[in-house]
């Protein structure tokens, strides 16, 4: 009786699932019939929480995923460094205090909290920091620094920007590169009325302005271009006339910046300071040796909230720089080396270990930006059900957004591309797996995907 009930179970599973996976051919055709789409333009994969096949529709080996490759870099990062792993920064002095006077540098350096100074976090945000330097600063007795403030970026390597990134994105917000010492998420925001600058969420330390903005439209459809350690920056394009809109870049410098900031702090705490504010690369860039870190004479050790935080908010918000740091992480933490073509070159190994052909995963980043990312709806679904039998996996859900058609799923957006992946438990319980990718569409996009989506509902 035992095994007649098993084959009947197993009968009516079989035939639900064939029934969905009709009604998702059924609706893919539609989306190709209505719109004139290449075939080959989408990549759609859909199993049950088990594993069990369902759907595939694979037009292409592979597509430009945009912001869903990021599924591979957040398990990778959770399961390689630990959900605990923390980022530190720490400030320290050479030569020796006597009478108040620092007889030396102070130091500030990192191994690339992509965090410190983010807004994100009620107890990280720069205030934070700035009150904990300072107190530091204080507890050590120093009321007078007779050298010079040096801001140590040399944890990773020179190269901030992933190859193969559009230069139409570096200078915005989501274009920000990765530097030893990163500060307020290498973002700032200007406030603009029509093409006039009013004002700065911070003043924007040795930076020019070129402004070719132009006031028309109801949107902001304005770029910023800003290029690393460069003291120029361009904005072009159209903001809507008569209102204020806040556009957000990327800062050129972050190093440079928080050195310039510190500053400031110790002159508003009434520390004596009349030495050079530089970083590293600065001093690299004079053809002299960088001046490294004392291990010893540490006044702060300042860590970054935990990695399962980071992630949420790489997944939620679409973080890319905090994407890129973890992928220079790993490279580091398991090459040796912290350059992306070594993080890169780790995360598809890790994948690959995990099962996945690794023709179907051909990364050239860690957050999705760049379009030389190919990767096919199948290999995000196994990496999702990796995920899910791992005991970080409540960290790595609780980053999904939940979209507009009510689904927990992570999205991808970039020109001419959409991505969806995620989990999904359809009202009469069944869970699901799955992953859409459409590339070179011009119709809505997202809309369509969700449509078909909806059938798993």
């Amino acid at each position: 009786m035992k095994k007649t009930l098993a084959v009947l179970t197993l009968s009516v599973q079989i035939v639900s699932a064939q029934n969905m996976g009709q009604k998702l051919d059924k609706a893919t055709k539609d989306l190709m019939d209505s719109s004139g789409a290449i075939a080959s333009n989408l990549s759609f994969y859909v199993s049950d929480e088990s594993g069990n096949f369902i759907y595939e529709y694979q037009g292409s080996k592979g597509l430009s995923t945009a912001s869903t490759q990021k599924i591979f870099t957040a398990g990778a990062a959770l399961e390689t460094l630990g959900k605990n792993y923390t980022y530190t920064t720490t400030s320290s002095y050479s030569g020796s205090i006597s009478g108040g006077t620092l007889n030396g540098n102070l130091f500030i350096t990192s191994n690339g909290d992509p965090t410190l100074g983010s807004w994100r976090y009620d107890a990280y945000k720069p205030e934070s920091f700035k009150k904990k330097l300072m107190e530091a600063i204080k507890k050590s007795g120093i009321t007078k620094i007779s050298g010079d403030l040096i801001i140590d970026d040399s944890y990773f390597d020179h190269q901030t920007i992933p190859g193969g990134w559009p230069w139409d994105d570096l200078g915005n917000y989501y274009g920000a590169g990765v530097w030893g010492i990163n500060w307020r998420e290498n973002q700032f925001d200007i406030n603009i009325n029509g093409t006039d600058f009013k004002s700065f969420s911070y003043p924007l330390e040795g930076v020019k302005w070129l402004n070719d903005l132009k006031a028309g439209g109801s949107s902001d459809q304005s770029l910023i271009f800003t290029a690393p350690h460069s003291n120029v920056a361009l904005i072009n394009g159209m903001l809507p006339g008569g209102k204020t809109v806040t556009v957000s870049g990327s800062t050129p410098n972050p190093p440079l910046q928080l050195a310039t900031e510190v500053k400031q702090w110790l002159k508003e705490s009434g520390v004596e300071f009349s030495g050079k504010t530089i970083t590293n690369s600065q001093i690299e860039l004079e053809g002299k040796q960088v001046m490294e870190a004392p291990k010893n004479n540490i006044i702060l050790t300042y860590q970054s909230p935990t990695l399962d935080k980071i992630v949420y908010w790489f997944l939620r918000k679409s973080v890319n720089l905090y994407g890129e740091t973890m992928i220079k992480t790993l490279g580091k933490e398991k090459k040796g080396n912290p350059s992306f073509k070594s993080g890169v070159t780790y995360l598809k190994e890790f994948w690959k270990s995990k099962g996945i052909n690794p023709n179907m995963i051909n990364f050239a980043d860690g957050s999705g930006l760049s379009p030389q990312n190919y990767v096919s709806a199948k290999a995000e679904v196994q990496a999702l059900l990796y995920a899910k039998k791992q005991s970080w996996f409540d960290a790595y859900y609780d980053g999904f957004p939940v979209q507009d058609n009510g689904m927990k799923m992570k999205s991808g957006t970039m020109r001419d591309t959409k991505s969806f992946a995620g989990y999904h438990t359809a009202k009469d319980g069944k869970k699901y797996v799955f992953s859409i990718i459409i590339n070179n569409y011009q119709g809505s996009g997202s809309a369509e995907l969700q449509k078909i989506l909806n059938v798993l509902k």
